[in-house]
């Protein structure tokens, strides 16, 4: 909870700065306050309550840019207030949403096992892609999204992935082995997808990286961005999965 509680926090932070360098309105101190809370949301209350707080931190922050904006009467055109209010929104469902929903795994019944796993098979599909990326890497995948990632890295991270889902799946979360299998392979597509859509916002920002906290990694949504997204299907396999557990 901790951990989730600060990676939110510092994401919502590093976000809101890259947004405010771009033009942006963004609210920090009310959403990193609501943004605490929906993370907590995640940890004490009812899976159910998790998506109602969710729908309420979302309402909040837009309600709180609409009424900041009419106090302010800068002249903001009504394309941008639209614009700060969808970013308004998407901050809270990007960071602690999902950082909640992480702790909704955790709550779970072995729940701590399948987070694990998750994290570790993203992380493997991340460093896989990275390694065979640099060694053997020569046609871009999304050349317009992100120049560097190339197929070859792609087949790497499916290897990384599909063995770490395999492994983890038969000796940490007690699955028969075909589960395993499509375990490391949808967090294989979720964390690319999920690492794509990191390099499509901050190529839409006109930034390299999110931060200069983390010296040669970029900031902390630049190494999240991959387990980010994963944390929905990881809930979603759990609710599929468990009644296969050994």
């Amino acid at each position: 909870m901790v951990f989730a509680l600060a990676a939110s926090v510092l994401g919502i932070f590093e976000f809101g700065r890259a947004l405010t360098a771009a033009g942006r309105k963004v609210d920090l101190v009310p959403q990193i306050g609501v943004g605490v809370l929906l993370v907590l949301a995640g940890f004490f209350l009812d899976p159910w309550l998790h998506w109602v707080t969710a729908f309420v931190a979302v309402a909040f922050v837009i309600v709180w840019r609409l009424i900041a904006q009419m106090v302010a009467r800068d002249g903001r055109t009504y394309g941008a207030v639209l614009s700060d209010v969808l970013v308004a929104g998407f901050s809270q469902l990007y960071m602690p949403f999902l950082g909640g929903l992480c702790l909704v795994v955790l709550r779970q019944e072995g729940g701590e096992w399948w987070v694990l796993a998750f994290i570790v098979t993203a992380v493997a599909a991340d460093t896989g892609a990275y390694a065979t990326g640099l060694a053997f890497g020569k046609h871009p995948m999304a050349p317009r999204i992100s120049p560097k990632k190339t197929w070859e890295g792609f087949a790497g991270a499916a290897a990384a992935a599909l063995l770490a889902g395999l492994l983890l799946g038969l000796f940490m979360i007690g699955l028969p082995w075909w589960a395993g299998l499509i375990f490391g392979a949808v967090i294989l597509i979720t964390a690319t997808i999920g690492d794509l859509a990191e390099s499509m916002i901050k190529r839409d920002l006109g930034i390299k990286d999110m931060s200069s906290w983390l010296p040669g990694h970029g900031g902390v949504l630049d190494r999240l961005d991959s387990i980010l997204l994963s944390v929905i299907a990881t809930l979603a396999l759990y609710y599929l999965f468990i009644p296969l557990v050994t």
